[in-house]
């Protein structure tokens, strides 16, 4: 199986063009994707449907991207978001960075580089989900012991 396979992706970016190409290219990679021309559809659709990870421009006709990051992180705070531009400056990358962008991608850019940096964001999304259920098992197993020896305690 495909490790991208049911993975849900929403591009937001203003472009069609660049929407439909990126669409086609993760849907035969397995995924589910969704798309968005602007900020405020991009916020009523990550309300309702949950993301693996959000491709977002950031320059969009009613926001700047980093702005549509601190709105997402919200309602979809594990989502992990990778900026796209055509306008790379060290005071976007420094912004993005601290609105908690997971990826930096500037345009143009090929499939191939695109998918690696996706491939690398769902890895670590799968890694801390891993590493947070070991952490409830273990608190659960060690709060069944303490429980077990309080009740061994007023029995005995």
């Amino acid at each position: 199986m495909n490790e991208m396979e049911g993975t849900r992706i929403l591009v937001v970016d203003d472009e069609e063009g660049i929407r439909k190409s990126i669409k086609a290219v993760l849907e035969e990679e397995g995924c589910l994707v969704d798309t968005a021309e602007n900020g405020q559809e991009a916020i009523a659709r990550s309300k309702t449907t949950f993301y693996n990870l959000a491709l977002i421009d950031i320059r969009l006709p009613d926001m700047e991207g980093v702005e549509l990051l601190t709105s997402m992180a919200q309602t979809t705070p594990k989502m992990a978001k990778i900026i796209v531009t055509g306008y790379p400056s060290l005071d976007n990358a420094i912004q993005a960075v601290n609105t908690g962008v997971d990826g930096y991608i500037v345009k143009p850019f090929t499939m191939e580089h695109l998918l690696s940096k996706i491939k690398e964001q769902l890895r670590k999304q799968q890694e801390a989900a891993k590493y947070s259920e070991e952490k409830v098992k273990e608190y659960i197993e060690s709060r069944a012991k303490e429980l077990d020896t309080r009740a061994s305690r007023h029995t005995s």
